[in-house]
């Protein structure tokens, strides 16, 4: 059975991720001649806000299950809760530059994150898209360049989100799970020409693993999971891969390589046909295993489908 490829994508969600992991994660695919897609936040850390939802049972098991302060850190857990948020693309410049000078894809993936993932269905279209905008104007300020792609935090994405003048601008988005092959969506009815790249793969928070040889168990996991032939797309978190869990990430990508498998970027998917011939599918909020709440899915296909 043939290898197929397999697309790596990077969020950057805090401060310490973009500071510590982001250096991290990329030494690590450096040093095994990998690309990845890395979509970055840019506005304020408030990620310390989720603290709220631990009311709610099922994020409180999911925090304790992915044994979240040591994953990623009680300094994220209270960011933006007793003192403002730092904006990372004031504080962190060069460490948001580092993907891209080293030739990966790099995307917007939030201004806000905590304010997007919890106020999509509540914010307006005007605060929606005015985050947005944020996270574009600083990533240009950044860069120096207008970002190509974009990826909703949490996969908190809509057909309104999709509708943005500002969303049209990218090349591609990922913005929801669902079987790993590009796809035009479609928004009432028309059908956008700008694909959407979904993720098929489970992230390492949203597994159910034994409290010991978590990492093993994790791993084995995966290559499972991969050994199919079909194409697949990973999410891996600047704050976990490129901190606490990073030996781990790296013991996976070396079983995969000697395995036989590659890693690249999400455009890369983009490049075996053109857009106007990939298939039409519909999005819309749905379930994930592992996931407390609503995730963009593709509606009309299942995962591993």
């Amino acid at each position: 059975m043939a290898i197929a490829p397999i697309a790596l994508r990077v969020d950057v969600d805090t401060v310490r991720g973009t500071r510590d992991g982001v250096p991290r994660l990329l030494g690590i695919l450096q040093a095994r001649g990998i690309c990845a897609t890395w979509y970055l936040t840019l506005g304020p850390d408030n990620m310390g806000r989720h603290a709220w939802r631990l009311l709610r049972p099922a994020f409180l098991m999911k925090m304790l299950r992915s044994q979240a302060a040591s994953l990623y850190g009680y300094d994220i857990l209270f960011r933006g809760t007793l003192w403002p948020g730092t904006v990372i693309s004031r504080h962190f410049k060069e460490q948001l530059r580092m993907p891209m000078k080293a030739g990966h894809e790099v995307g917007v993936h939030a201004w806000d994150h905590h304010r997007w993932q919890v106020g999509i269905e509540k914010l307006s279209d005007e605060a929606l898209e005015a985050q947005l905008a944020l996270s574009c104007d600083a990533f240009e300020e950044v860069m120096g360049q207008q970002p190509q792609s974009a990826a909703c935090p949490g996969w908190r994405c809509s057909e309104r989100v999709l509708n943005f003048a500002r969303s049209r601008k990218f090349q591609f988005r990922s913005d929801c799970r669902g079987p790993a092959r590009a796809f035009r969506p479609r928004v009432g009815k028309s059908v956008l020409e700008q694909p959407q790249i979904p993720v098929d793969l489970p992230t390492y928070d949203e597994a159910a693993l034994p409290k010991q040889n978590r990492d093993q168990t994790w791993n084995a996991h995966l290559m499972r999971l991969i050994s199919d032939g079909r194409p697949h797309v990973l999410t891996v978190h600047a704050e976990s891969e490129g901190g606490a869990k990073a030996a781990c990430f790296e013991a996976f990508l070396d079983k995969a390589l000697a395995t036989g498998h590659t890693f690249g970027p999400l455009g890369r998917m983009l490049e075996t046909k053109p857009v106007s011939e990939l298939e039409i599918g519909s999005i819309g909020p749905g379930k994930i295993l592992g996931r407390e709440g609503w995730v963009c899915v593709r509606t009309d296909r299942l995962v591993g489908a």
